[in-house]
């Protein structure tokens, strides 16, 4: 049978299909859909983790006790992850595993463009890399097989068109695979400097044997045109655009498996062909080691190592040829920058808090960065997962040894606060800090897509679980000013920030209250109630003061030729943010 899948649920029926028994992930475009489509397969126990690093090496205990096992990450979650990485490439396995990078040329939701590739070399682990969601079927099942065969792991290395994008994949049945006996092997799997010194040899003597593999390989196949003048070595997606640009005027060294790379093999057809190019997305990792080989060719000297790839860039950096586009009226297109949903409970939260000047804010990875987008404008930094709190102390630091007078507010998500900030928090408290930490709690992991978190109550596969509670968590580890304020109250909201900036220790608010585009819970319900009707402007009564307009709502707009603000029912969810800020009570509610 034959489905038409993305590359994300063609990993999951590899996974299945292959006979993986545990799986585990963090959420993150692109790769969340991996771990969703997963969990409907019983046969695998599939579970969200705390972060990356945690699944990883949850991934890791399970396939040293037998098990094949799969973890998933975009590509910045395998920076928090690199510690059990880079020890898996020592250790090896027991029962297979593969490691699938999503990585996200262009940045479509990223904060940088790296190319995880080099992790594969730098942790001398395997790597394959498909081009359609037949090979993303296809590899994982191979990964499995060669994981075992040859002791490693295998990085599988997917970018957001592999991910995102469909194709027809041939479905097969699972094949049961037995989990392996758990023999205790401290000289594999304890890898303490006498043992991680012997275990370097033996990953100098596997990478040679994985050359060899390399070079013999269905997974790299030449594709010889009776015209050799153009030869192209290429992999990923990028194989897709050069086959779509030189069609049947070149032959193809398509490389699935490129680290290590078949060197032998891709010297045999440089030899072949007149002019050979090397066409990859990203950094030139397979140019840099083709060239010192000694083997000229054309790659990242014409075609950009930034942005995503398409065919019409690669065909205008290779070839010069540049197609002509549909011509159209540009003052038609009206720029849409993201902004925070209607009815966010963030914008509630951003909203006072833009009001407090002399204030450094550091945010975090979530919706919430949207904070620092026009009008609100209440962010100042956004580096990584968890790096709020921990620079929001470093600032501090430094602001009061320079006696300078500014006060910094930390603003994190709940997943996020749970994925990295506890340990940045349990900082601020062992170091004697003075900052205000503001936990965003939205009872969801909302950007990636609504998945549970150890805050909502659910597990990947639908069980309940327990509810780790924040402000619990927040005094265990020593806060003692602590607050937990509804932000869409918007008198509450101010106080409890005025209340944080005049204590002269570290603080914590958490403003709770669920995502606008949530579907509630019981518990939720329970706690919060439903959210009924819709905000209105009496135009009568409205001033055209624009203050309902500074909150940022997309719902609300100002007729300049009228000088009033309306209300989108259609958008709006009846917060009510807008009528608390309106001087004149122009706006009312309705529908409830």
């Amino acid at each position: 049978m034959k489905k038409l899948m993305t590359g994300n649920e063609a990993i999951a029926r590899g996974a299945y299909e292959a006979g993986v028994h545990y799986a585990a992930a963090y959420p993150g475009t692109p790769s969340t859909e991996i771990l969703e489509n997963i969990a409907p397969y019983k046969e695998i126990i599939a579970e969200w983790a705390p972060n990356e690093k945690v699944a990883v090496e949850s991934a890791v205990g399970a396939c040293y006790a037998g098990a094949r096992t799969l973890t998933a990450m975009k590509h910045v979650g395998l920076n928090v992850a690199a510690d059990p990485f880079f020890t898996m490439g020592y250790t090896g396995v027991n029962g297979g595993m593969a490691l699938v990078s999503a990585d996200d040329p262009g940045m479509h939701s990223s904060q940088n463009e790296q190319d995880n590739r080099y992790y594969a070399k730098m942790a001398k682990v395997a790597l394959l890399e498909p081009s359609d969601s037949q090979e993303c079927k296809d590899m994982v099942k191979a990964a499995m097989e060669i994981s075992e065969k040859y002791d490693v792991l295998v990085l599988v290395r997917m970018t957001t068109r592999v991910c995102h994008s469909k194709s027809i994949v041939k479905i097969s049945e699972r094949t049961e695979v037995p989990i392996k006996p758990y023999i205790k092997n401290p000289n594999k799997y304890l890898v303490a400097p006498a043992v991680a010194k012997q275990l370097h040899l033996v990953v100098e003597d596997r990478l040679k044997e994985l050359e060899k593999f390399s070079n013999e390989t269905d997974l790299n196949f030449i594709d010889w045109n009776d015209d050799k003048k153009i030869g192209v070595i290429s992999s990923g997606i990028a194989y897709q655009y050069a086959r779509e640009i030189f069609g049947d005027k070149a032959s193809y060294f398509k490389i699935g498996f490129t680290n290590p790379l078949p060197m032998e093999k891709i010297k045999k057809f440089a030899e072949e062909v007149d002019t050979l190019y090397v066409v990859e997305e990203l950094e030139p990792f397979m140019e840099e080691q083709i060239r010192a080989a000694g083997i000229n060719c054309i790659g990242k000297d014409k075609i950009p190592n930034t942005w995503e790839l398409n065919p019409d860039i690669v065909e205008k950096s290779l070839l010069g040829t540049v197609k002509p586009t549909i011509d159209y009226d540009k003052t038609m297109a009206v720029g849409r920058p993201p902004t925070l949903c209607a009815g966010c409970p963030h914008r509630a939260f951003y909203y006072e808090l833009s009001k407090k000047k002399n204030t450094m804010i550091t945010g975090d990875i979530g919706c919430y960065t949207l904070g620092g987008a026009d009008p609100l404008n209440a962010m100042d930094t956004v580096t990584c997962m968890g790096a709020s709190i921990s620079s929001a102390h470093g600032a501090k630091k430094i602001f009061d040894k320079n006696n300078a007078n500014m006060r910094v507010v930390a603003t994190i998500g709940d997943s996020t606060f749970y994925h990295s900030g506890i340990t940045s928090l349990l900082d601020v408290v062992y170091n004697k800090s003075n900052t205000i930490t503001c936990i965003l709690d939205n009872r969801i992991t909302a950007m990636t897509g609504h998945q549970e978190n150890p805050g909502t109550g659910r597990t990947l596969q639908g069980d309940e679980a327990y509810i780790t509670d924040i402000p619990e968590t927040v005094k265990a580890i020593g806060i003692k000013n602590l607050r937990t304020v509804n932000p869409m109250n918007n008198s509450e909201m101010k106080e409890a920030l005025n209340w944080a900036f005049d204590l002269d220790e570290p603080s914590v608010i958490i403003s709770r209250y669920p995502c606008a585009l949530k579907k509630y819970s019981e518990n939720d319900l329970n706690e919060f109630g439903a959210i009924e009707g819709v905000c209105v402007v009496d135009q009568d009564k409205c001033i055209g003061c624009k203050k309902c307009v500074s909150t940022g709502c997309p719902a609300i707009h100002f007729k300049k030729e009228i000088k009033k603000s309306t209300i989108n029912s259609a958008q709006c969810v009846g917060c009510t943010l807008c009528m608390q800020v309106c001087p004149v009570k122009a706006i009312s509610k309705v529908g409830e």
